[in-house]
């Protein structure tokens, strides 16, 4: 099918309409065939098709720098100079700067959230996943709400190592930043408070370090090299805030895909093993972070398409996951796919330095809750279920499920 001509395409228009928000992929779908790099009216760019994507990523042209990114947002809508003022006292991390600060910070970063740390955590992840569904009030709960959503701000706070009696305020300053674009004034109050927050824990860890991550990160240091105070700071703010979204949108979204395809269910109950497979395969098919934002740096040629310094690049990292010309039957969940490798958590220099521990929370939510929910399957209409109208985030608002009696840990 062959979209409409670009200049009478609204794209902007079709992301806030309810069919959009619902289901992307068929918008996605007719893109990638009529217009897979499309131009707005405003000049913004829109890259659908996987290959197209990919080269993008490695387009070190293709800017993520903070003083560009937040030049280009501003001079196409005024109204995000006070989100950019905001964003630009967070300073600058992995996530907003390019080579070569981006290639010293992440080294030092990496010294402290390695991946011994992130696997260490697994039996606390699992204590943690079981204990909710301990607490999930019968056979029919939300499991957005029961599973998904606390289990990535626990873990946080444990790899933080944030005391026990600061983690319900922790949750809540989280939910003052999940709401960022509709109260700025407020949200900016937040960053206040968690700043000074971890300004405390930090200095009480350089003083006393402990086995958690922000006392590995103020002793951090390659060669003469450390993170300064500030950076500490970004980084901690950066980790805290990225992983409890994205997290739980993978969560959310794979376990319905599952809920949605029986026989794909099935077989990853049969066959256990095949978890971390299915786990590549739900961010594939239905991706938590649907596009990420760059800005041209300089004049460059993406696929035939000049683009000029400033111009903002959206990567639809979603339609990627979805293009028949990389996947075979690409709307189709199949947890055997064969070298599913898709572009979910980036690629290249900002590949996302979390995910190995989003994979590992999802793989283990998920198979904890098929192996001790029984019949584990959707309680309501899945045309029914809503999503937050966030064209850059997919998320549900509830996902409600039921099961038969569910098996007790061991006490």
């Amino acid at each position: 099918m062959t979209a409409p001509p670009t200049d009478t395409l609204d794209y902007q228009a079709a992301m806030a309409g309810d069919a959009f928000r619902r289901d992307p992929y068929p918008f996605y779908a007719r893109m990638r065939a009529g217009d897979p790099i499309h131009r707005t009216a405003q000049g913004i760019w829109y890259v659908f098709r996987y290959d197209d994507v990919e080269q993008a990523l490695g387009d070190l042209r293709l800017s993520n720098d903070k003083d560009r990114m937040t030049g280009a947002l501003v001079a196409q809508d005024g109204r995000m100079r006070e989100l950019s003022r905001l964003v630009a006292r967070l300073g600058r991390v992995m996530s907003n700067t390019d080579p070569p600060d981006h290639a010293r910070l992440r080294k030092l970063v990496n010294k402290a959230f390695t991946a011994r740390r992130v696997a260490e955590l697994r039996p606390r992840i699992q204590g943690v996943v079981d204990r909710l569904i301990d607490e999930a009030d019968g056979p029919t709960f939300d499991a957005l709400a029961t599973a998904a959503s606390p289990l990535p701000h626990a873990v946080v706070c444990e790899l933080f190592g944030i005391p026990e009696a600061d983690r319900a305020q922790v949750k809540e300053w989280f939910r003052g930043l999940g709401r960022i674009h509709e109260d700025i004034e407020k949200a900016e109050k937040v960053v206040d408070a968690f700043e000074t927050y971890l300004t405390r824990l930090a200095r009480e860890r350089r003083a006393d370090p402990g086995d958690d991550l922000i006392s590995a990160l103020v002793t951090a240091q390659a060669q003469d090299d450390r993170l300064t105070d500030h950076e500490v700071l970004s980084t901690c703010f950066m980790l805290i805030t990225a992983g409890d979204e994205t997290t739980t949108n993978l969560i959310g979204n794979g376990l319905l895909a599952l809920l949605r395809h029986p026989d794909q269910l099935e077989h990853l109950r049969n066959n256990p093993d095949l978890i971390r497979q299915a786990v590549e395969e739900f961010v594939r098919y239905d991706t938590p972070s649907q596009a990420i934002v760059r800005v041209a740096a300089e004049e460059l040629d993406l696929a035939g398409h000049l683009l000029a310094p400033g111009d903002l690049v959206y990567l639809l990292l979603a339609s990627a996951g979805r293009d028949p010309e990389r996947y075979a039957d690409p709307d189709r969940l199949d947890l055997t796919r064969a070298h599913p490798r898709h572009l979910g958590f980036g690629q290249g220099p900002h590949f996302c330095l979390g995910a190995p521990l989003a994979r590992l929370e999802t793989e283990i939510a998920v198979s904890t809750l098929l192996a001790r929910c029984p019949g584990l399957r959707l309680a309501a209409d899945p045309d029914e279920l809503d999503w937050r109208p966030n064209p850059l985030q997919r998320r549900l608002t509830a996902l409600p499920v039921t099961h038969a009696p569910r098996k007790r840990t061991a006490r």
